[in-house]
């Protein structure tokens, strides 16, 4: 595969995008949907939330007619691409069966079998629908288990939007305290304060302070991304999750990784694979069934068994449907040494050529991350280790780079990530890299950047 060299662009290179069409259909949606949309992670999107028509392969088709190479992937799910046959069959085969049982099925035992194979923690599972419900379910096995309820946090962090771990996401600096002893900042209006009573939050990569706060013998789980890549795709610093996993063990404290994001994208096993460092329980979605709402938790079997014996509730009528449970074990068995293998020689050439270009600009840049998914800060010259780091990313600016890519047929998340998938081939990063290195021209000449 030959090493990227960013071209000169002297001009705006074809037509640009426009968007007038998604614009309409949001404010006529808005009269039945608050703000045109159903998640507000789809609102104040530059230059204008969009409507999508279909999907396929690496690119979604929108309501103007336009093309666009997806950077998205339904906000990292879509591992293997839009519409790909072998989800199409396993889906269409299992509605053929039934739609909803409220019994269980073969198929979902396949699925928890797969995913106990792959994943390094899983004894035992169990199936839910989001990310943030599995999280509720790691939190209530981890204070059964130790009689403790307060959870350890991190800043940046994010597991969920419910009130009592939607705290110190993303807080203004002026707002958050001091680095080494962070102010709970509340993620939004309406939310319930009492329920930071039960957190820590603390600064992650900084082991010193996270075994000062354990030896307190008060903390029930300590809660974390093994890698932050809802904020920054930030890795851990050398040592960092060895000693985490050495201080819980010690103080009787459950380690819980919040894979949603990681797993089945950075390996078959996820972060825990990648790193060496195994859990107590962990927590999956997005990937593990390619766009299906499905998400599962996984760990330790004497935890896990406490649902069952320990009274410990987890339920959910859509836990383990088996039209997702098609999806999950289709995808599963799609997730190769060959796929990885591809993705990462693909987004690994991504992520280069955006230095190149980047650097060729004079612009500083920080390209993060994995191949599988990697974020860009404008601003940086180092990657940063924490929150406090990335929060000095120029993000105005990289507003505009994405807007003007998604001019350019190309859409990428505005706060930073961007999602590789089977389908993005090397013709297709290379377009992508014509067009980034386009956008980058027009935005210096406007003085933008």
């Amino acid at each position: 595969m030959t090493k990227y060299k960013a071209p000169d662009v002297s001009a705006d290179a074809g037509r640009m995008m426009t968007f007038a069409t998604s614009a309409r259909q949001i404010r006529e949606n808005s009269k039945w949907m608050a703000g045109g949309v159903n998640s507000n992670f789809r609102l104040n999107i530059s230059p204008t939330p969009l409507v999508i028509e279909r999907g396929d392969g690496a690119y979604l088709y929108d309501a103007d007619g336009n093309r666009l190479t997806d950077y998205y992937l339904g906000m990292g799910p879509m591992i293997l691409g839009h519409k790909p046959q072998v989800i199409v069959e396993a889906v269409t085969s299992q509605i053929e069966k039934g739609i909803l049982l409220a019994g269980q099925t073969a198929i979902e035992a396949e699925a928890a079998r797969l995913v106990c194979e792959m994943v390094p923690c899983a004894e035992r599972m169990r199936f839910g629908s989001s990310g943030s419900e599995v999280i509720q379910a790691a939190l209530r096995l981890a204070r059964a288990a130790t009689g403790r309820e307060k959870i350890v946090k991190f800043e940046g962090h994010y597991h969920g939007w419910f009130d009592n771990v939607l705290w110190s996401v993303a807080p203004p600096l002026d707002a958050a305290g001091p680095r080494e002893a962070p102010v709970p900042f509340a993620g939004s209006k309406g939310q319930l304060s009492t329920t930071a009573e039960a957190l820590a939050i603390l600064p992650w990569n900084d082991l010193a302070a996270l075994e000062k706060r354990l030896a307190v013998g008060d903390i029930a789980a300590v809660l974390m991304e093994a890698a932050m890549c809802n904020a920054g795709a930030i890795h851990p610093l050398p040592g960092y999750l060895e000693g985490v996993r050495d201080i819980c063990t010690r103080t009787g404290t459950i380690l819980i990784f919040d894979e949603v994001i990681t797993g089945f994208r950075i390996a078959p096993g996820g972060a825990q694979e990648y790193f060496g460092v195994t859990p107590d329980l962990a927590t999956f979605g997005k990937a593990i069934a390619n766009g299906f709402p499905v998400a599962a938790i996984a760990g330790r079997a004497d935890l896990m068994e406490l649902c069952a014996t320990g009274g410990v509730l987890h339920g959910g009528t859509y836990n383990a449907q088996p039209i997702a449970m098609a999806a999950t074990v289709a995808t599963l068995k799609s997730l190769t040494p060959a796929l990885y293998d591809a993705i990462a020689g693909n987004g690994t050439r991504l992520m280069d050529g955006l230095r190149t270009i980047f650097a060729s600009a004079g612009i500083p840049a920080s390209v993060t991350g994995f191949p599988q998914v990697f974020h860009v800060a404008f601003g940086l010259d180092t990657p940063a280790l924490d929150y406090r780091d990335l929060a000095r990313m120029n993000r105005p600016a990289y507003v505009a780079f994405a807007t003007a890519l998604l001019e350019r047929g190309v859409r990428v998340l505005e706060r930073g990530a961007w999602f590789m998938s089977s389908e993005h081939d090397q013709g297709i990063v290379d377009e992508t890299l014509a067009a980034a290195a386009d956008a980058v021209g027009a935005l210096r000449r406007r003085n933008v950047l």
